[in-house]
């Protein structure tokens, strides 16, 4: 083989590593790339639960709402944002209720048995708990039925839970 084709190898292999890095980086498309091997799931590169949405928010305005950077509180392993000082008193008061149920990850998927991030973006207040799903199609059939899952999802979650970190 030739010098210079073993350059252009090289060059290549280099080529595919980059692009590899770049999409997990921006997430293709998705939205930033969660831990999912946490107790609740966080961003893995800021360190923000749910994106830093404000989780009172989706209660309150009914559609996520972003957080503050002056506004941030540390609780269960992550930092979460909230859009103003009385926000962050609710949930620091009662996170179990304005937290994201199944810290964060899709019900549906906790009621098979398995731990898949929930999007902010993708949400229902069922039971006047939020709850975070991978996927649309996961929300639509959890807000028709949400009596449908939670059975399952709560008698898995015990287990689940002892898997992830501390």
């Amino acid at each position: 083989m030739t010098v210079q084709r073993q350059e252009r190898r090289r060059r290549h292999g280099i080529a595919v590593i980059v692009l590899v890095a770049l999409l997990a980086t921006v997430g293709l498309g998705r939205t930033a790339q969660a831990a999912t091997t946490e107790r609740i799931v966080v961003n893995r590169f800021s360190g923000l639960a749910i994106d830093g949405y404000d989780p009172i928010g989706y209660f309150i305005d009914r559609v996520p709402v972003k957080g503050l950077p002056e506004f941030e509180a540390w609780q269960g392993g992550a930092v979460w944002r909230f859009h103003n000082e009385g926000n962050r008193a609710d949930f620091l008061a009662h996170p179990e209720v304005y937290g994201p149920q199944f810290g964060g990850y899709d019900p549906v998927d906790v009621a098979r048995g398995v731990t898949v991030a929930g999007n902010p973006l993708l949400w229902v207040i069922a039971g006047e708990r939020l709850y975070l799903f991978d996927l649309e199609a996961h929300r639509d059939a959890f807000a028709a039925e949400p009596e449908r899952f939670l059975p399952e999802a709560n008698e898995r979650w015990p287990a689940l839970l002892d898997t992830l970190a501390q």
